[in-house]
Protein backbone atom coordinates (compact mmCIF):
# COMPACT_ATOMS: atom_id res chain seq x y z
CA UNK A 1 0.00 0.00 0.00
CA UNK A 2 1.56 3.42 -0.75
CA UNK A 3 -0.36 6.68 0.30
CA UNK A 4 1.46 9.46 -1.74
CA UNK A 5 2.73 9.43 -5.61
CA UNK A 6 5.91 8.27 -5.69
CA UNK A 7 8.56 6.85 -8.98
CA UNK A 8 11.54 5.07 -9.44
CA UNK A 9 14.54 6.62 -11.01
CA UNK A 10 18.38 6.25 -11.15
CA UNK A 11 19.33 7.64 -8.01
CA UNK A 12 22.40 9.67 -7.37
CA UNK A 13 23.30 8.03 -4.01
CA UNK A 14 23.14 3.60 -5.54
CA UNK A 15 21.43 2.16 -8.84
CA UNK A 16 17.43 3.16 -8.48
CA UNK A 17 15.85 5.02 -5.72
CA UNK A 18 12.39 6.27 -4.83
CA UNK A 19 11.09 9.75 -5.28
CA UNK A 20 8.38 12.25 -4.43
CA UNK A 21 5.98 12.31 -7.84
CA UNK A 22 4.19 15.31 -5.48
CA UNK A 23 4.89 17.07 -2.24
CA UNK A 24 4.58 14.72 0.83
CA UNK A 25 3.98 16.17 4.54
CA UNK A 26 5.98 16.38 7.17
CA UNK A 27 5.17 13.12 9.59
CA UNK A 28 2.35 11.54 6.87
CA UNK A 29 2.66 8.01 6.16
CA UNK A 30 4.11 7.13 2.94
CA UNK A 31 2.97 3.90 2.58
CA UNK A 32 4.42 0.10 3.55
CA UNK A 33 7.21 -1.90 2.25
CA UNK A 34 5.92 -5.34 0.89
CA UNK A 35 7.22 -8.61 0.71
CA UNK A 36 7.82 -11.87 2.09
CA UNK A 37 7.95 -12.81 5.87
CA UNK A 38 10.94 -15.32 6.37
CA UNK A 39 12.78 -16.54 9.21
CA UNK A 40 16.16 -14.88 9.95
CA UNK A 41 18.22 -17.94 9.24
CA UNK A 42 16.30 -18.09 5.64
CA UNK A 43 17.07 -14.13 5.64
CA UNK A 44 20.41 -14.48 6.21
CA UNK A 45 21.16 -17.80 3.71
CA UNK A 46 19.48 -15.64 1.04
CA UNK A 47 21.91 -12.54 1.74
CA UNK A 48 24.97 -14.99 2.20
CA UNK A 49 27.31 -13.64 -1.23
CA UNK A 50 25.14 -11.18 -2.67
CA UNK A 51 26.31 -7.05 -3.16
CA UNK A 52 22.73 -5.72 -2.77
CA UNK A 53 20.02 -7.51 -0.49
CA UNK A 54 16.42 -6.59 -0.09
CA UNK A 55 15.77 -7.55 3.60
CA UNK A 56 14.85 -5.59 6.43
CA UNK A 57 14.76 -7.24 10.01
CA UNK A 58 11.35 -7.30 11.86
CA UNK A 59 12.34 -9.18 15.09
CA UNK A 60 15.41 -11.04 16.97
CA UNK A 61 13.01 -13.69 14.76
CA UNK A 62 11.55 -12.88 11.42
CA UNK A 63 12.17 -10.51 8.27
CA UNK A 64 10.67 -9.24 5.45
CA UNK A 65 12.55 -10.09 1.92
CA UNK A 66 11.10 -7.26 -0.16
CA UNK A 67 13.14 -8.31 -3.26
CA UNK A 68 9.83 -9.36 -5.10
CA UNK A 69 7.67 -6.51 -2.90
CA UNK A 70 6.38 -2.91 -3.83
CA UNK A 71 8.45 0.00 -4.80
CA UNK A 72 9.43 1.53 -1.72
CA UNK A 73 11.79 -1.88 -1.74
CA UNK A 74 13.87 0.48 -3.31
CA UNK A 75 14.42 3.40 -0.61
CA UNK A 76 18.21 4.30 -0.10
CA UNK A 77 19.94 5.00 2.67
CA UNK A 78 21.15 8.69 3.74
CA UNK A 79 22.69 9.55 6.94
CA UNK A 80 20.58 12.77 6.58
CA UNK A 81 17.40 10.76 5.41
CA UNK A 82 13.94 12.71 4.88
CA UNK A 83 11.79 9.76 5.78
CA UNK A 84 12.15 6.70 8.34
CA UNK A 85 10.93 2.51 8.70
CA UNK A 86 8.50 1.82 11.49
CA UNK A 87 8.19 -1.69 12.14
CA UNK A 88 4.95 -2.72 13.58
CA UNK A 89 3.39 -5.75 13.90
CA UNK A 90 5.33 -7.27 11.17
CA UNK A 91 4.76 -4.52 8.71
CA UNK A 92 7.40 -2.08 7.78
CA UNK A 93 5.66 1.17 7.45
CA UNK A 94 7.44 4.48 5.56
CA UNK A 95 7.07 8.02 7.20
CA UNK A 96 8.20 11.37 6.30
CA UNK A 97 10.40 12.91 8.85
CA UNK A 98 10.11 16.71 7.30
CA UNK A 99 7.83 17.97 3.94
CA UNK A 100 9.51 15.87 0.84
CA UNK A 101 9.63 18.07 -2.36
CA UNK A 102 7.82 17.09 -5.41
CA UNK A 103 11.20 15.31 -7.40
CA UNK A 104 13.10 14.45 -4.13
CA UNK A 105 14.46 11.42 -3.48
CA UNK A 106 12.82 9.45 -0.48
CA UNK A 107 15.54 8.16 2.12
CA UNK A 108 15.86 6.33 4.77
CA UNK A 109 18.61 5.48 7.28
CA UNK A 110 19.67 2.00 7.34
CA UNK A 111 21.77 2.22 11.00
CA UNK A 112 23.40 -0.89 9.65
CA UNK A 113 23.78 -3.22 7.39
CA UNK A 114 23.71 -7.36 7.12
CA UNK A 115 26.64 -7.05 5.32
CA UNK A 116 30.04 -8.32 7.04
CA UNK A 117 31.97 -5.94 8.00
CA UNK A 118 29.40 -2.96 7.08
CA UNK A 119 28.71 -1.09 3.18
CA UNK A 120 30.45 2.04 2.32
CA UNK A 121 27.88 4.45 1.99
CA UNK A 122 27.15 7.05 -1.04
CA UNK A 123 24.87 9.62 0.47
CA UNK A 124 26.94 12.47 -0.14
CA UNK A 125 25.72 14.39 2.88
CA UNK A 126 28.21 16.64 4.44
CA UNK A 127 27.70 14.32 7.15
CA UNK A 128 27.88 11.22 5.70
CA UNK A 129 29.22 8.35 8.29
CA UNK A 130 31.43 7.01 5.31
CA UNK A 131 29.87 3.25 6.33
CA UNK A 132 26.39 1.92 6.63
Amino acid sequence: MINYSIRSAPSTIEGTGVFAAAKIPRRRKIGEVTGEIISIRTARKRANGKSRICLIDLSNTHALDCTGGNALRLLNHSCRSNAFLRICRNRVEVYAKRAIKKGEEITVDYVESAHSGGMKCGCGHKECRDTI
